[in-house]
Formats: C-alpha cells, sequence, structure tokens
C-alpha cells in the first residue's frame, strides 16, 4: 500500500520511480516546481550581494557567483494532468539530492548558516539529504566521467570508499586462494556508487572472477575461466556497463533531460535562481554572458510561467489584501475574496501523494511546487472570467488558460534590480521602476554610504551608492517611498534630496560640459586675439 512518505524521494527510491515520473511528466498539462538551496547570495566578495542599482546583467554576474558557491538540497514537482475541465490531479514529489561522487568526480559547496537555520525551522530533514541525496551532474562532469570510464584504470579517491575496496580485496583474495572454478561468495553492505565502484576495481585486479549485483546492497563474485570472462565482458546484461554506470552516475539528471524533452509549461514562484540551479547543476556550468544563459534556458523551456510576476500584475487591479508569500497569494486566492474560486477547476492530489490534502508545509519543495501550480489555475481562471465577463464560468481548457497568461509567459520576476523582470523571449523591459534620487550632504562630514541608508530606513528603504564627494544616490522599488521621502526630508538639517538628473547631476556629463567650455573660452578668446590683431593691421 502506497503512503504520503512515498512523496519523499530519495536515491534508494528513484531508479524504481523514474520511469512512472518519465511518464507522468510526458502526459501532464504542466509542472510546477521549487528548490531549497544550502546558500542563497554569497557574502563574498564585499559588494557582491545584489542591489537596485543593478542591470540584469550585473545581477546576473553576482548571482552566478553565488549558484556556483552553494547547491540544490531539495527539488519539488508537482505534475499537474487535467482529468477534464473542471478537475486536476497533482502528483507532488520531495527529490532529496546530492552531488555526484564517484571515481574521480567530487564536488565543493558551501553552506549559509541563515539558509540552514530558515530550512531547520521548517523541518527540513537533512540526514536525508546528506545519506540519502540522488546523484546529479551536468554535461561538462558527464564528460570526465566517460573519459575516466574509457581509460580503464578505475581509481578510488573518497577515503570511506577506499578503506571499504581494501577490506573487500583483501576479502576476495582469500578466497580465492582456496576456490574452485564455478564458485562464488557474496559481499554484503555495498552502499549507492560502492557497487559499481567495488565491481570495476575487483574485475580491473583479480582476471578470472566476475561480479554481478544481488539486490541493492549486495554483490556475488564467481571465479571463472578467462573464455568465460570474455564473453560476460561483451553481454548487453553487464551491470558494469559505461551506459549502466553512466544512467546511475546522472541520477535526478535522467528526470531533468524528460522534462526538457517534455517541453511541457514550467511554473514557479519567484523561480530565477531556481532557473540559474537548473542550467547549473543539471544542463552545463553558467556561461558568463548573461544573454547566452536566456537563450539557454529558453531553449530548455520554452514556456515559463512566474505566479510572482502574474500576482504582481492582478493584485491591485481585483484589490486583493496584501500577500507577503506564495502561501498567502494561494489562501486568498481559495477565499471568497476572489469572485470566481467556486468556479475554479477542483485539483485533487494522487493517491500515493496525500500529505498536503491534510497538512500545510511551507517552505517544503514539493509543497511549494503544488502550490505554484494552484495558484496559476486560479489566476489564470480569474483572468478569462474577466475577458469572457462571465464570473460563474466553469468549463475551460488548459490552451485557453495558456492564451489568457500570454502576457505573462516568459516573465520572470527579478527581485533587487533596476528591473522588474527578465524577459527569456526577447528584449528585457527596462521601465516602470521607480525614479533615481540624489542626496546632497551639507554639515556632516566623511558620511558614509551605510550612514545614509541608516538615516533613511526610519521612513523607508534605499539602496545608497556614492556618486562623488557629499553626493549620494537612492534608489528604491517603490514609488511611495521616492514620494515619502521628497516630502519628509524636504526639513531634514543634513541632506537635501532632489530626483536625479542625468545631465545635470552625472560626473562625466559634468566633466564634458567643463571640457566644452573650456574649448569655447580658449575658441573665443582666440578668435577676440584674431580680430584685434586684422585691426591693428
Amino acid at each position: 500500500k502506497r503512503v504520503e512518505g512515498d512523496m519523499d524521494v530519495g536515491v534508494e527510491e528513484f531508479e524504481e520511480k523514474l520511469p512512472r515520473l518519465r511518464e507522468l511528466i510526458l502526459g501532464c498539462d504542466f509542472v510546477g516546481f521549487d528548490m531549497e538551496f544550502t546558500g542563497l547570495h554569497s557574502a563574498f566578495p564585499p559588494g557582491g550581494q545584489p542591489s537596485l542599482f543593478d542591470y540584469p546583467a550585473e545581477w546576473y554576474q553576482k548571482a552566478r557567483r553565488s549558484v556556483q558557491q552553494f547547491t540544490v538540497c531539495q527539488l519539488g514537482l508537482s505534475i499537474f494532468s487535467s482529468e477534464n475541465s473542471s478537475k486536476y490531479m497533482a502528483h507532488s514529489y520531495n527529490f532529496f539530492l546530492f552531488p555526484a561522487t564517484f571515481g574521480q568526480m567530487d564536488s565543493e559547496f558551501s553552506f549559509q548558516a541563515f539558509s540552514i537555520k530558515f530550512l531547520t525551522h521548517y523541518g527540513f530533514d537533512f540526514n536525508k539529504f546528506l545519506k540519502d541525496g540522488i546523484p546529479y551532474m551536468n554535461e561538462a562532469q558527464e564528460k570526465k566521467l566517460q573519459k575516466g570510464l574509457l581509460s580503464g584504470n578505475w581509481v578510488v579517491h573518497s577515503v570511506i570508499d577506499k578503506d571499504k575496496v581494501k577490506k573487500v580485496i583483501d576479502e576476495v583474495t582469500c578466497w580465492m586462494s582456496f576456490a574452485e572454478e564455478g564458485e562464488s561468495m557474496v559481499l554484503h553492505d555495498i552502499y549507492g556508487f560502492q557497487m559499481f565502484e567495488i565491481q570495476l576495481v575487483l574485475r580491473q585486479a583479480l582476471q578470472d572472477i566476475w561480479t554481478v549485483p544481488l539486490g541493492s546492497q549486495e554483490v556475488m563474485v564467481k571465479k571463472i575461466s578467462p573464455r568465460e570472462r570474455w564473453l560476460l565482458e561483451n553481454t548487453f546484461y553487464d551491470s558494469c556497463r559505461r551506459e549502466q554506470i553512466l544512467i546511475s552516475a546522472r541520477g535526478f539528471t535522467n528526470l531533468f533531460h524528460t522534462l526538457v524533452k517534455a517541453k511541457k509549461p514550467l511554473v514557479g514562484h519567484n523561480m530565477l535562481m531556481d532557473l540559474l540551479h537548473l542550467h547549473d547543476k543539471f544542463y552545463n556550468p553558467l556561461p558568463e554572458d548573461y544573454e547566452e544563459f536566456k537563450k539557454n534556458i529558453h531553449t530548455l523551456f520554452p514556456i515559463l510561467i512566474d505566479t510572482k510576476n502574474v500576482a504582481k500584475a492582478i493584485w491591485k487591479e481585483f484589490q486583493f489584501p496584501q500577500a507577503s508569500n506564495l502561501l498567502e497569494v494561494y489562501e486568498v486566492l481559495c477565499s471568497d475574496m476572489n469572485p470566481t474560486n467556486a468556479t475554479c477547476p477542483e485539483v485533487f492530489h494522487a493517491s500515493d501523494c496525500l500529505r498536503y490534502a491534510t497538512k500545510k508545509s511551507p517552505h517544503e519543495a514539493a509543497y511549494d511546487a503544488f502550490l505554484c501550480g494552484s495558484v496559476l489555475l486560479k489566476t489564470a481562471h480569474l483572468l478569462l472570467c474577466r475577458i469572457s465577463c462571465d464570473p460563474a464560468r466553469t468549463s475551460s481548457s488548459f490552451s485557453q488558460y495558456l492564451d489568457v497568461l500570454a502576457a505573462y509567459v516568459n516573465q520572470v520576476n527579478l527581485i533587487r534590480a533596476r528591473v522588474q523582470k527578465i524577459n527569456f523571449s526577447g528584449m528585457d523591459d527596462c521601465t516602470n521602476r521607480p525614479p533615481l534620487l540624489i542626496a546632497k550632504v551639507r554639515g556632516w562630514p566623511s558620511v558614509t554610504t551605510q550612514q545614509i541608508y541608516q538615516e533613511l530606513r526610519i521612513h523607508c528603504r534605499f539602496d545608497v551608492q556614492q556618486l562623488g564627494k557629499n553626493q549620494f544616490l537612492l534608489f528604491s522599488n517603490k514609488f511611495k517611498d521616492v514620494k515619502f521621502v521628497l516630502k519628509v526630508c524636504k526639513t531634514h538639517p543634513n541632506l537635501q534630496i532632489s530626483l536625479y538628473r542625468h545631465w545635470r547631476h552625472s560626473a562625466q556629463v559634468n566633466c564634458f560640459l567643463q571640457m566644452c567650455g573650456i574649448v569655447v573660452s580658449w575658441s573665443l578668446l582666440a578668435f577676440l586675439l584674431g580680430g584685434s590683431s586684422n585691426f591693428a593691421l
């Protein structure tokens, strides 16, 4: 009997579930997804934190460094399939991930104290992440592994695995001294990639043996003749064939390839960091060029929908109360405040995924993935009913929902930058941000950006950047904060705050104008002196 624990997938369960997961993804309407990381934005190097002054390419370079430093510890998928026009079935799964460590493959990653504390608060299972995480690799790592396999000289680098291999070799060598051809022995307590490494090392060291896995934790060693060994090495059913090793080492990347092949709409909430990690961990290391990253993601996933971006756009129009996170957005849309909630398609949980039917689990990846998919359906239904002027409308296909969401497709929310969203299928829109302000300081010697920030924080939040001596740029992502600070600081004893005008306040423009002034002055002087000489003659 299936239980809700089947929703948590580690390395022991993944291989068994993979065929069914592939079938679900290829046959679904869309996929909600979410990730949890060991860290978000690195504090190093200083000044590497995202800022409202960052253009998308600058933001990308900062985020790229952080993605290379941290790893994904949990990935959630919620696979939505329509049973009919008014009913959807959701299959939701948490995949615990851990970088592949096999042969010479190894990875380094960091933990950020705040992120770990945050995950711990919401009940994250670090034991399953560390002990039972599904391996994964990108294409660059796979090429290195293929090269090692083709060389035929297998070397074990892990200290733990080395100790295990040494013990096994001693045990098998001792047994071989007395064994007759055709006899066999069984090795016990073989875990994970040790299953491959022990077989490869034994076959490499001993030419008259053959190995066969028995279940998931045992290996049979059999003494055989050289001819039988040659025949077995060339059989399609060899468990240590290069293709089989690669499939196991790829781990979750096998399912990533299915997501790419299916080309189903991928739905997230504030999903930009998730997309960066998807590219880096499962496809290829993030490129240096921002536009190349956008192009790659659009090729992998042609239809992206960020529910944060959709919710921001419609929230004021329908006068919904403020919602500060995904769960609050979902709860508002499920309440009577949503005029179309009663006619929205119902979402049912699959029989092996019932945990979320009775339990809220915020910041558990699969739960947030489920919320993303549910919010998508509710916002799309709301927009469709508005267009058709029929709040009682009950019958709608998913293709109709996609049509009504066309303006939001591939528009992914961007936090703390000069633009509000990234367009993965075109040029980024650099409009609709509050204007820059400039603060001129009087009677406050040696003032720093941090002091200016703390002074304004009393009223509202601004990012602060020094422009010149006693001059600072101020940037907010809220129009109301700009209006407020312009009004409040009119009487400030040390700060004179006004709108920034590039032609008036830019150091480069001022320098250019000064140079032009000097050139004009000298030209005028030369003209006057030349004119005086001609007059005298």
